[in-house]
């Protein structure tokens, strides 16, 4: 066995053919170890039953599929599922497989970094602070530890998990072409999420992504969101609109744009209006997330009375407005709240 052993989930085809050049196999080799790794998600060579005995056994002297392991899994009773997973140097992150009644799909809600820099208040995440950026594989390993766990197949994939996507997009671009040209999952089915990084929203505006753009906005003007989100002091939300009508325009794509509603700070009628005006000449729909409690916090969910007449207010100035339905409520829902438990054990 080698002292360093490759891990085959990430590989493209043509670095699997690479592989299998060296191992003297052919290239139709290569498509069945991308088929077992990707359309079949196995998680060991020996289960790639249509290769030889003999060329696993070489593989196997080499290379190893995963070397990520699951350390935690919480059940929801409506089935959502929720993973801690563990990678090699120890570090975890959460990632999260939702199921909505009727419907084919299955998201994943994936982590791009360990921790995050940019300490949400009203995150669990944000309370660990910035450990470091997650690569492509460990960000594919996510999605391919759920598939190989429930033998389901993702259909869509939010990057609304741990960290701060537009922080590490580098990673998160290799990550989400993997998924595009592996997986096969449409790029418009892959939302990217952001708080607001406005060089980087700058630098998505001239690729050609076709990969939806959700902003975490979460207030309507520039006291509330600093309040909540540090990074407003570095991109404030007037400033952000520019650059966002500039996405918008140099796309032609529309935004989502994410507003968690807390008790009494964010939810009243004042804020409602004013949030409709900010959002009037920008395309968009709207997604009204109510807040899930996590612990050290001051803040609170809104009523369903407050959520469905702030959901009106908006939809009033001619948006699409929907309230995210809550899942995983009765396992560590809220984001960083797992691995926060796993750590204070």
């Amino acid at each position: 066995m080698a002292d360093f052993m490759i891990v085959l989930s990430g590989l493209s085809i043509e670095e699997i053919e690479k592989l299998t050049e060296e191992l003297h196999a052919s290239k139709f080799r290569a498509k069945q170890i991308h088929n077992w790794i990707y359309t079949k998600s196995v998680s060991s060579i020996d289960e790639m039953t249509d290769l030889s005995k003999d060329f696993r056994e070489n593989l196997k002297n080499i290379a190893v599929v995963t070397d990520t392991k699951i350390k935690v899994k919480q059940v929801s009773s409506d089935g959502t599922i929720k993973y801690l997973i563990e990678y090699p140097d120890g570090e975890c992150v959460e990632t999260v497989l939702m199921r909505f009644d009727n419907r084919a799909n299955l998201t994943a809600c994936v982590s791009s970094q360990v921790g995050c820099a940019v300490n949400c208040s009203f995150c669990a995440t944000g309370k660990r602070g910035f450990i470091r950026n997650l690569t492509y594989t460990e960000i594919i390993e996510q999605v391919l530890t759920i598939q190989r766990d429930t033998g389901l197949k993702v259909t869509n994939i939010v990057f609304m998990g741990q960290g701060e996507p537009l922080l590490n997009l580098e990673n998160v671009l290799k990550a989400l072409k993997i998924f595009n040209n592996d997986f096969q999952i449409g790029a418009r089915r892959i939302t990217i999420s952001t708080s607001g990084i406005i060089p980087k929203i700058d630098e998505l505006a001239e690729s050609e992504l076709q990969s939806t753009l959700a902003i975490s906005l979460h207030a309507p003007n520039h006291k509330l969101r600093a309040e909540l989100m540090p990074i407003e002091n570095k991109y404030p939300i007037n400033n952000l609109k520019e650059h966002l009508l500039n996405y918008i325009n140099k796309t032609g794509r529309r935004i989502t744009v994410e507003y968690i509603l807390i008790n009494g700070f964010n939810d009243t009628t004042d804020c409602a209006k004013e949030l409709a005006m900010y959002l009037n000449d920008i395309k968009c729909n709207i997604n009204l997330i109510p807040y899930n409690n996590v612990n050290d916090t001051k803040y609170k969910k809104s009523s369903n009375t407050n959520i469905m007449k702030f959901k009106y207010l908006l939809e009033q100035s001619g948006k699409k407005v929907t309230v995210r339905l809550e899942r995983g409520a009765d396992i560590d829902a809220a984001c960083g709240q797992l691995r926060g438990k796993v750590s204070n054990n």
